[in-house]
């Protein structure tokens, strides 16, 4: 049990790619740890980080973030790490090989949806395997997120 004073804080997503969900269409979500070094969770639990235009891909049977930020911790002075290394995700080796399934098929792609801690304290990355939307399947995706926001508007006017 834990001592009073110190309570958790569930689930803290401390990255989200909001984008992903507006460019690609989602198929299949991953829980994957990420190895990291001990600077880059001080970063992390500060909420810095950025993963907005950030990928993952499979080398040697390993799956690697590519291109994420995390800034660099400040009180670590020279034992800080560089803050676009890759990173490599910790999955299964059944998972590794769905995910490389569902890359080699045309147009999947890994995207990181977003970084969070689990209820552990461990630090988590939500990886989705993605298909790209063309320019139509976005405007369809605007359109109908209008449309919802509308309908929404219309039922709390008639309500009040």
């Amino acid at each position: 049990m834990a001592p009073k004073g110190s309570q958790r804080v569930v689930n803290k997503i401390v990255a989200e790619n909001r984008k992903a969900r507006f460019n690609y269409e989602i198929l299949d979500t991953y829980e994957a740890g990420i190895a990291l070094t001990g600077t880059e969770v001080k970063a992390l639990r500060e909420g810095k980080a950025n993963i907005a235009e950030s990928y993952a891909s499979d080398e040697n049977g390993e799956i690697w973030l590519i291109n994420s930020h995390l800034p660099e911790y400040l009180q670590a002075n020279r034992f800080n790490h560089e803050p676009r290394r890759r990173r490599k995700l910790l999955l299964s080796k059944r998972e590794i090989h769905r995910m490389r399934i569902g890359i080699n098929r045309e147009g999947m792609t890994l995207v990181p949806l977003k970084i969070y801690f689990n209820e552990k304290g461990r630090a988590k990355l939500e990886l989705a395997i993605a298909k790209g939307k063309k320019l139509h399947d976005k405007r369809e995706t605007e359109k109908e997120r209008d449309w919802n926001r509308q309908k929404s508007r219309i039922l709390k006017g008639s309500a009040g």
